[in-house]
């Protein structure tokens, strides 16, 4: 089991920032890729961004494409997601989810998570 628990949520005004940050607990970090997506009111939860195990990929859905960064840290069990120039339609609840094989589909798939945290409210105002 994994317990993911994510934090740095809030109201924020559009062009501003945030960084939420993911802490995982009870297995080895390392061995996971993670993911970020969000789910605004009415619409399915959408991928975000995902970072391989390691650190050294990561993906990011189109519309945050330069202003959104995901980073870990796996000394300390965390993945970030910094978001600038933030805009009202990144108005959502934000989720981590941990994954320790993706194959083909990749890590822009919601299926291919295994744990996911509660999540935490972002909301952009105009």
């Amino acid at each position: 089991q994994v317990q993911l628990v994510e934090s740095g949520g809030g109201l924020v005004q559009a062009g501003g920032s945030l960084r939420l940050s993911c802490a995982a607990s009870g297995r080895t970090f390392s061995n996971y890729a993670m993911g970020w997506f969000r789910q605004a009111p009415g619409k399915e939860r959408a991928f975000v961004a995902g970072i391989t195990s390691s650190g050294s990929s990561t993906y990011y859905e189109d519309v945050v494409k330069g202003r959104f960064t995901i980073s870990r840290d796996n000394a300390k069990n965390t993945v970030y997601l910094q978001m600038n120039s933030l805009k009202p339609e990144d108005t959502a609840v934000y989720y981590c989810a941990a994954t320790t094989s993706y194959g083909r589909s990749g890590l822009r798939s919601r299926n291919v998570y295994d744990y996911w945290g509660q999540g935490t409210q972002v909301t952009v105002s105009s």
